[in-house]
């Protein structure tokens, strides 16, 4: 190995030593294997030698050149070790940190429309009520004059739990049922159930 490529590598080599970061690791590689780096002009010098010369010469650079990147190589995995250990460091949660608090989340602007409207009609002296989703067949249908052969009866159009429960296919048997239970005739808005819920 001549003088002056010892000189190269014992130089890399120093440099390798007092590199912190990946960024000074990086140029460091460049200056010595980069397109116009120490170790690159070197082999490019290999063109002015005898071929007797240029074999012998250009396995000494090699080896000089594996050497570094060896050391290179071995450098750049504990820097990154390094970094990944001081990465996981700092982003570590403390588990016996109290909980954050949620934001509670506002209404719907559907939900909050119906129950305006519901009050507006309330303070004029209508009445919001509800009942039962299923329906028995006698509120669904017979307390409003709709006879067996309607086609709003038919199964196509009307969900049938057995021969006298049905899902209830409109608001007015809440109505039947109010009226039923007010043993009055009274004015009713029916919001449905599932913007009140």
């Amino acid at each position: 190995m001549s003088a002056t490529l010892e000189e190269i590598l014992a130089q890399a080599l120093q440099e390798l030593a007092a590199v912190n970061d990946l960024i000074q690791l990086d140029k460091v590689r460049v200056h010595y294997l980069g397109k116009k780096g120490l170790f690159t002009l070197q082999m490019k010098e290999l063109g002015k030698l005898d071929p007797e010369q240029r074999r012998s010469v250009g396995q000494i650079i090699n080896q000089a050149k594996d050497q570094f990147q060896q050391q290179l190589e071995a450098c750049k995995e504990q820097l990154e070790n390094a970094a990944l250990a001081a990465r996981l460091a700092s982003e570590s949660i403390d588990v016996t940190l109290p909980g954050r608090g949620q934001s509670v989340a506002g209404l719907h602007p559907v939900t909050t429309t119906l129950r305006r409207i519901s009050r507006i009609f309330a303070s004029v002296g209508f009445k919001v009520a509800e009942g039962p989703e299923i329906e028995d067949d006698y509120h669904n249908f017979e307390a409003l004059n709709i006879p067996a052969h309607h086609p709003a009866r038919a199964m196509h159009d009307t969900f049938y739990f057995d021969a006298h429960t049905v899902l209830r296919t409109h608001t007015s048997p809440v109505q039947i049922r109010t009226m039923e239970s007010e043993n009055a005739a009274i004015q009713i808005l029916r919001i449905p159930l599932c913007f009140i819920r």
